[in-house]
């Protein structure tokens, strides 16, 4: 087997669906690399970004802003809350997010608030990343 399907789910749309020999992602304990006839497992995963070597060659680019990632015999499914395809990710609209959650981090008045405010700066220096690979990748 040289190819298996890869689909990437946001809570809003199907981001990307198609046959792929490789998939690199960011796997809660680090990086994981899928191969066709990889073991099934069920994990979570990170914020970062997911790279898709496609059967015919090509390579696709998504920010994932973490999720659950299951690799069954024939598929790999990577479901996110959010997931943006390389091509529309924003430098400025990431680099205003990520000055929204200092300024939320200053102004924390719980611990709960403080920890939102971090969870936020991870995603979005996660997101900041992303895009930068995307361009090394162009």
């Amino acid at each position: 087997m040289n190819a298996f399907q890869v689909d990437v789910v946001s809570a809003e749309e199907k981001i990307f669906s198609g046959q792929a020999k490789f998939v690199a992602l960011p796997g809660e304990s680090g990086e994981l690399g899928i191969l066709p006839g990889h073991t099934p497992l069920i994990t979570r995963i990170k914020p970062g970004s997911v790279r898709i070597e496609l059967a015919d060659g090509g390579q696709e680019f998504v920010f994932v802003a973490g999720g659950i990632l299951e690799v069954q015999p024939h598929c790999v499914t990577v479901l996110s809350d959010t997931a943006i395809r390389g091509k529309d990710l924003d430098e400025s609209r990431a680099e205003a997010a990520r000055a929204v959650a200092q300024e939320a981090i200053k102004n924390a008045k719980s611990a709960i608030d403080l920890a939102a405010a971090h969870a936020e700066l991870v995603v979005v220096a996660a997101q900041v990343t992303a895009l930068r690979r995307y361009r090394n990748l162009k």
